[in-house]
């Protein structure tokens, strides 16, 4: 089992008292007592915040106690003799466990002080721990079995700052190499997977803060997104693993739902958000750390910006197959690895389901057939990923598209490749279009305010698609509604697109109404 601990970092007695209260209540399996916080620290201090703690439980939950080094993340400054005397009226308390830097344990008196008072009950365990708070440990495995050699019956805590996601592989080896008890994560942004996947990989804990204003460490999730978004309670050794590639990736919708549809079809598969920074030196890294670890299980990923051109350069490179819609739009936004059978011989096939998500999206939207897109006018706004993507499938479908673009050359690149007309946006009160798209980011919040077309453009004649999805109702699609014109929202397309992302990844369809209520209640 992997434990989700709870820190308790508060600098008054009544704080920490009312934040252990929330913790239980979230359901926090250890409690750590972070005595470090307390400017007026002192030995009855700690023995009266553990007594309180013991009243306060329902059920019997177990304790840390923590009096950290500031040169290990300590808040305040304590006398190191003062620290080990918590640790060890802590131990004569009955806390289950205590944690003690390795750095400091190595001290013959400290050492020696905390070990009498371990041999003296049976009831309380030692956490030796080390952090780095700048990177990655020299070399993580020596100092693992250095710790299990100053105290073998301690429980080894090794955490260290992630830069960069591809950092994390050395804490995912490492829990995959060795099966004691054993706390091994990575801290910031970039190490936010490593806490999750301890319980895939089998660590003795994990750390998942009260809210988001109580964390006590970089990268900390909640303990409500831990359980709720990343159904931490159902990970085994056997989940099957997928993700958003992306940088930044924090703002991504597509965890949210993704994991709402596996959970609603009671498949054992989480998805991750996977911030890859450094271009596409980052991301073939990221790849090739993967791929050399089919004991990750990962089979899937979604690619948004900046890597979707990057995801097909690294697929072209490396022999996997492509879509032949995805080659043309130069842009891919979904990855497999495959086989998924026993074979040591990985490749990655590449897909686009943007256009798929748009084309359906507009069909449903105008009530057409998809064969009722051949023929059709439709002014395009905008000459970018986006935009390529669109064009391309409307294309593909026989539609008459024009595009429109502040930056006429773009318009006529993007024109060039896929046989349409062009003008600048200063040709946009001539359209003559019965569908009017919007793949630029204008009215994208925060500037809600913002339309990438007048209103007196629009007229009841033209349907009106915005493909931004935050808000769900853009000023563009406010106006269009007020001339009685046909409206499509961007949460159908982003919508539809993970409809076909989640049938690629698992064979199954997804559930459409559970994923555009997730979404809303998201943006909500």
């Amino acid at each position: 089992m992997t434990y989700i601990a709870v820190p308790i970092g508060a600098a008054s007695l009544d704080l920490a008292k009312r934040r252990i209260k929330k913790a239980l209540a979230a359901g926090a399996e250890i409690i750590e007592l972070r005595t470090d916080y307390f400017s007026d620290l002192s030995v009855a201090l700690v023995e009266q915040l553990i007594a309180w703690a013991r009243q306060a439980m329902v059920r019997p939950v177990p304790l840390i106690v923590t009096c950290r080094d500031q040169r290990q993340g300590g808040v305040e400054s304590h006398p190191e003799r003062l620290r080990v005397d918590v640790i060890c009226c802590a131990i004569r308390a009955g806390a289950e466990f205590v944690d003690f830097e390795y750095d400091n344990f190595l001290s013959t008196e400290n050492q020696e002080r905390i070990r009498v008072a371990l041999s003296q009950t049976s009831k309380s365990r030692l956490i030796l721990s080390a952090h780095d708070f700048e990177s990655r440990f020299a070399d993580i495995k020596k100092l693992y079995r250095d710790m299990l050699a100053a105290a073998p019956a301690a429980i080894p805590k090794l955490v260290y700052t992630a830069n960069h996601i591809n950092d994390c592989f050395d804490a995912l080896d490492l829990l995959h190499q060795t099966s004691s008890e054993r706390i091994v994560f990575c801290m910031g942004q970039a190490g936010l997977i490593s806490r999750i996947l301890t319980k895939k990989l089998g660590a003795f804990l994990t750390f998942a803060s009260i809210d988001d204003q109580s964390g006590t460490a970089s990268g900390q999730l909640t303990i409500e997104q831990l359980k709720g978004l990343y159904r931490f309670d159902e990970i085994d050794s056997e989940t099957e693993l997928y993700g958003v590639v992306a940088d930044p990736v924090g703002h991504s919708l597509s965890p949210a739902i993704h994991n709402a549809c596996f959970a609603d079809k009671g498949m054992n598969r989480l998805y991750l958000p996977l911030l890859v920074e450094d271009g596409k030196p980052g991301f073939d890294t990221f790849l090739h750390n993967v791929l050399l670890r089919k004991w990750l299980n990962f089979w899937g990923f979604s690619v948004t910006i900046p890597h979707k051109r990057n995801a097909l350069d690294h697929v072209r490179a490396t022999g996997g197959s492509v879509e032949a819609l995805a080659e043309k739009i130069g842009a891919v936004n979904t990855l497999l690895i495959e086989p998924r059978g026993t074979s040591d011989d990985r490749r990655i096939s590449a897909y686009n389901t943007d256009y798929a998500g748009a084309l359906d999206a507009i069909t449903a939207g105008m009530s057409l057939a998809r064969s009722g897109l051949s023929g059709l006018q439709v002014a395009v706004v905008g000459a970018g990923g986006v935009a390529r993507a669109i064009v391309a499938g409307l294309a593909d479908a026989g539609a008459n598209v024009k595009i429109y673009n502040r930056t006429v050359k773009r318009a006529e690149r993007l024109a060039g490749d896929f046989g349409c007309e062009f003008a600048g946006l200063d040709a946009l009160p001539g359209l003559d279009a019965k569908l009017l798209i919007n793949c630029t980011s204008v009215g994208m919040h925060p500037n809600v305010d913002a339309t990438p077309v007048p209103a007196e453009y629009l007229n009841k004649n033209v349907a009106v698609f915005d493909t931004v999805y935050n808000p769900a109702k853009t000023l563009l699609l406010k106006q269009a509604k007020k001339k009685r014109a046909k409206t499509i929202d961007g949460i159908s397309m982003f919508v539809n697109q993970a409809m076909a992302q989640f049938k690629l990844f698992t064979g199954e369809g997804g559930n459409r109404e559970l994923m555009r209520r997730v979404v809303l209640e998201q943006l909500r």
